[in-house]
């Protein structure tokens, strides 16, 4: 990449004349030519070689039409085939028995999953029949905002044995717990609990109806047999009044291929609470269709001896089509008085010396050890309460990250991709996801950026699991180094997203910040401080990282050496105001006004300058060879060349260059009298010019500050800090706002209908690597070191107060906070990246 180039030696004409051949002129005579027959026999030998040409020029095209067809065949099928290196993942999720089974479907209020291809799944719903509107449950099933629950989530969880989720609904506040168990051969047993409160004394006595389902996962084989209650019972005994009590189920007998045989039972707590049971077995084409398979399920129904009316169930309901009749949905059904209890008990056939059933005491007592055993791990890695936290700041700090270890899911299934080369979507290949989410209710799937910064905490808590998910995320890496930043996998996150967004294309990546997670894991760690089976992964991974590292190297290189820029940006749009760059994860924030070619983005630079960091210390660890990557490093960490390319002398801020204007607006055409008005469109009022983006000042322009690439001495890092402190730019008493008050695009929308959204917001991402610099740069000898420990104490301290405020006040982290209040916005819970404030109480940030 330093190198200079070599010229090629081109031949002149002297060298052409030099070697010329002799030529013969039509009146030369051979030595051995002859006249008469031999000029007919040179004449027969002219149209033989002519018709000879003919042939083979067209075979030649031949040969170049098939062959370009062949190539371009070649090319349409990278974008969907894997890379052929070994894979990082292990062969089986029974590699990891106490992981096999746990809270994995972040996208509904509770549910349990196995970590299998095709699953068998659990899940529970809800409703209040006697709050119940006309024609309207408010069935609670998935994770929704505009259920407007006054809270939920995860109080403690620790990823392997146990998980404890309060959900706070409009009437009633329910528990929902889970213990996991190992033991036999096939992931041993677990054990739910639904516990459910009244929130006010004169609600004691209502009734709350519990729906919990088995269904299995997309087109998952197996067998599900229900077992009703009259069929083990003893009716003799039991008062008429009281039969409705027993028209559900006691348990459910089921096997799959992974599973084996199973067995599912539900207990109650007090029997006498119960009003009224039924169950409904039935088939469904896929899991995101179970909400409305219960809902058709339905019925009114009156009991006969009491005249009591009842939302119930209807039983067996196949359609008349059905002559198979082997259900993959079965749900029980208990409406009782609150306060109202269940537990469900699933045990393995395989778990032979099982003591006691997981339930009751027995339950009590082992959910008490694991919550007592939580806490202790969680104060030792964290150490909040040594620090000085209250509890309840202690507890806030628990419930953020037991929030994204409970957001961990596993997903199967196929992306959708699309390259240059293919005219439409193509399928990638079926394959596993297991990792975190942003969040539950809004983004209930994997995001590639995202997961970056989700496992800094992760990595932190338990490495193992952050080991296994960059694992899952690498093996999704196509031939060509790509992996699809978001991942739409099975048919329940395939529900959720709206089609235009759900194909992927290979020219856009997100930023690799796994890169961060790498450094932070092993920055300072002497090898002999490594365990043997991290060197191991972190061989398996190397393969595909050198792979990862060269998409990014190559494929997003810009026109000078040393500069990158990110594809995706709509050349053609006319409605927005800045066309967005989806795949930087900064979304609208604003670019060069005229995407081109030219542009040189100076955070996509900074992530590179990290990767290639990365690359040579990892390469030093394993014994690799990274003078490329070191020498890459050296070369794109060199200030000198930094300020050639991105430093405006004008300005005296670091910034993107391109073709720009900062004279753009949004406006209405006009429309003809009694027509619909048409959308505002993007006009320039003044003609773009190649230069530095420097009108803008926001998180891009902080990128050499955050990847920590600046000298301590650099008069442009003290710049840095200075315009970090300007209450006119980036600085509120909440946080760094995403973008600075003097831009012209702070707080606009991009079209008429999209509102700002890293225009002026403040994330907690940027915030968390924005202290995590000024911390080194308070460690680190130099003329700005007092202005970087001030800087870094007094952010720190106000973005923890802000999300703690809001949490209090609100219930919930969020995904952003207002520039002006603080307040909470955009989706919520979003305890994916927001979590990073564990690390900002706890100081860790390596």
């Amino acid at each position: 990449m330093t190198g200079g180039n070599k010229k090629l030696h081109v031949a002149g004409a002297s060298d052409v004349k030099k070697n010329k051949p002799k030529v013969l002129k039509s009146t030369d005579q051979s030595p051995h030519s002859k006249n008469g027959a031999d000029s007919k026999s040179n004449v027969a030998t002219k149209k033989t070689h002519k018709i000879g040409s003919l042939y083979s020029g067209v075979g030649v095209v031949a040969i170049s039409i098939v062959s370009w067809f062949v190539y371009q065949g070649y090319l349409e099928t990278r974008v969907n085939s894997p890379l052929t290196e070994n894979k990082v993942v292990f062969p089986t999720s029974h590699d990891f028995p106490e992981r096999y089974w746990g809270s994995f479907r972040p996208g509904v209020y509770f549910g349990m999953k196995s970590r299998d291809t095709h699953s068998l799944l659990a899940g529970l719903m809800w409703f209040m029949p006697d709050i119940a509107a006309a024609g309207n449950l408010n069935l609670r099933h998935l994770c929704d905002q505009g259920d407007n629950l006054e809270q939920y989530g995860w109080m403690e969880h620790d990823g392997r044995n146990f998980g404890v989720q309060v959900i706070i609904d409009k009437f009633i506040q329910l528990e929902t717990s889970f213990i996991t168990k190992l033991g036999g051969n096939h992931g041993g047993d677990w054990t739910a609990r639904i516990h459910v409160e009244p929130r006010m004394k004169e609600l004691v006595g209502q009734q709350v109806t519990l729906f919990f389902y088995l269904t299995l996962d997309d087109n998952g084989k197996g067998l599900l047999q229900p077992i009703r209650m009259i069929d083990n019972m003893d009716m003799s005994g039991i008062d008429t009044n009281q039969s409705a009590k027993f028209l559900g189920l006691s348990a459910v007998h089921g096997h799959t291929e992974r599973l084996g045989d199973f067995r599912v039972s539900f207990h109650h707590s007090d029997q006498n609470s119960i009003v009224h049971t039924a169950f409904l077995s039935t088939t469904v084409a896929s899991p995101n269709l179970v909400k409305d398979a219960l809902q058709s399920g339905l019925r009114l129904m009156e009991d006969k001896r009491t005249k009591e009316r009842h939302i119930s169930l209807a039983g067996v309901l196949f359609p008349k089509e059905d002559t198979l009749k082997q259900p993959n949905l079965v749900v029980l059904q208990v409406t009782g008085k609150l306060p109202l209890q269940l537990e469900v008990v699933y045990e393995s056939n395989s778990f032979a010396e099982r003591e006691t059933m997981l339930r009751g005491e027995t339950y009590d007592t082992l959910l008490q050890k694991h919550r007592k055993e939580f806490r202790n791990q969680f104060e030792s890695k964290f150490h909040l309460q040594k620090k000085g936290f209250s509890d309840e700041e202690q507890d806030f700090a628990v419930s953020a990250m037991s929030n994204l270890i409970g957001g961990i899911g596993y997903f199967y299934g196929s992306s959708k991709v699309q390259s240059v080369h293919n005219k439409e979507p193509v399928p990638y290949w079926n394959a596993p996801l297991y990792t975190a989410v942003p969040s539950r209710s809004f983004f209930p799937r994997g995001f590639l950026w995202d997961e970056g910064f989700h496992n800094l905490i992760i990595s932190q808590w338990d490495r193992e699991i952050s080991f296994d998910i960059m694992a899952h995320w690498f093996d999704l890496m196509n031939v060509e180094g790509w992996i699809p930043r978001e991942q739409i996998l099975g048919s329940e996150a395939r529900a959720r997203v709206p089609d235009e967004f759900v194909v992927q294309r290979n020219n856009q990546g997100n930023p690799p910040t796994f890169f961060l997670v790498l450094d932070a894991m092993f920055k300072n760690r002497p090898v002999r401080d490594i365990s043997t089976l991290e060197l191991e992964q972190l061989n398996d991974m190397w393969p595909r990282l050198v792979s990862w590292y060269n998409w990014f190297n190559t494929s997003l290189h810009g026109p000078e050496p040393g500069s990158y820029y990110w594809r995706g940006r709509d050349t053609a749009s006319v409605r927005e105001l800045n066309p967005k760059s989806l795949s930087s994860g900064l979304d609208d924030y604003p670019r060069a006004s005229h995407p081109t070619p030219d542009e040189r983005h100076l955070d996509l630079r900074c992530w590179i300058t990290l990767a290639a960091k990365v690359m040579a210390s990892i390469a030093d660890i394993i014994g690799r060879d990274g003078r490329k990557y070191h020498e890459a490093f050296v070369f794109l960490s060199d200030n000198k060349l930094l300020n050639a390319q991105h430093w405006s002398p004008t300005a005296k801020r670091y910034a993107d260059f391109g073709l720009h204007s900062s004279n753009v607006t949004l406006r209405r055409p006009k429309s003809n009298p009694g027509q619909p008005k048409p959308d505002k469109i993007r006009v320039v009022l003044e003609e773009p010019t190649l230069r530095y983006v420097d009108d803008t000042f926001g998180y891009v322009n902080l990128f050499p500050l955050i990847i920590e690439i600046l000298q301590p001495d650099s008069p442009q890092l003290g710049q840095l800090l200075l315009d970090l402190r300007s209450p006119n730019l980036l600085w509120t008493k909440y946080g760094l706002r995403s973008l600075s008050k003097t831009s012209p695009l702070y707080n606009k929308r991009n079209t008429e209908h999209d509102p700002p959204y890293w225009r002026g917001p403040i994330w907690i991402n940027v915030n968390y690597l924005v202290v995590r610099a000024l911390h080194h740069y308070s460690t680190v000898e130099g003329p700005h070191q007092t202005r970087a420990t001030l800087l870094y104490n007094e952010l720190r301290e106000n973005l923890i107060a802000n999300i703690f405020r809001e949490y209090k006040r609100t219930g919930y982290i969020w995904e952003q906070y207002n520039d002006a209040s603080g307040a909470g916005q955009g989706c919520r819970p979003f305890t994916g990246w927001s979590t990073l404030v564990l690390l900002l109480m706890s100081e860790t940030y390596a």
